[in-house]
C-alpha cells in the first residue's frame, strides 16, 4: 500500500534450502501485516534484476558504477525501462552531494564538471541540473 512507509524484510529458509522473503509492516489499525512470498508477487524479470542490484550493493560496489550497471542493462520490456529508471534514481540520493560524476558530459555546455546534488546532476560550469 502507498500509505506504508516502513516495514522490515523477513527471509524464511526451508529445510532443503530454499528462501523466501516475507514484508511485514504495520497498518494503520496497529496489526501488523505479513506479505509472503515477496518474490512470487513481482515480475520474474525484476525479482532477478533485484537480485543482482542487492549482490552488487552488498560486494560494496561504488553507486555510481552501480547506477551505471543499471543504466546499461538491455531490456525488452517497455514497463522495465521504467523500473530500470527509477532505481537509478533512487540509488542516485545516496551518492554523496558534491561527489563528481566521472566521464559525464553536460548536454548544455558539454563540459565534465558534473556534480551530484540531492541525487541530480547539475554542471558546476553553466549550471545546468538534470535529474532522474
Amino acid at each position: 500500500p502507498k500509505t506504508i512507509t516502513k516495514g522490515r524484510i523477513i527471509k524464511h529458509v526451508s529445510e532443503d534450502g530454499s528462501k523466501r522473503y516475507d514484508f511485514q509492516f504495520e497498518n494503520r489499525r496497529g496489526y501488523k501485516t505479513t506479505v509472503e512470498g515477496l518474490s512470487e508477487k513481482f515480475n520474474k524479470e525484476y525479482w532477478n534484476y533485484a537480485k543482482l542490484i542487492s549482490g552488487v550493493l552488498r560486494y560494496r560496489m561504488p553507486l555510481e558504477n552501480v547506477i551505471k550497471l543499471v543504466d546499461s542493462l538491455q531490456l525488452e520490456s517497455e514497463n522495465i525501462n521504467t523500473w530500470k529508471v527509477g532505481v537509478a534514481r533512487a540509488l542516485k540520493k545516496y551518492i554523496s552531494d558534491g561527489t563528481a560524476a566521472q566521464g559525464v558530459k553536460c548536454p548544455n555546455c558539454g563540459h565534465e564538471t558534473l556534480v551530484y546534488q540531492e541525487g541530480c546532476l547539475i554542471c558546476k560550469h553553466c549550471g545546468a541540473s538534470r535529474c532522474g
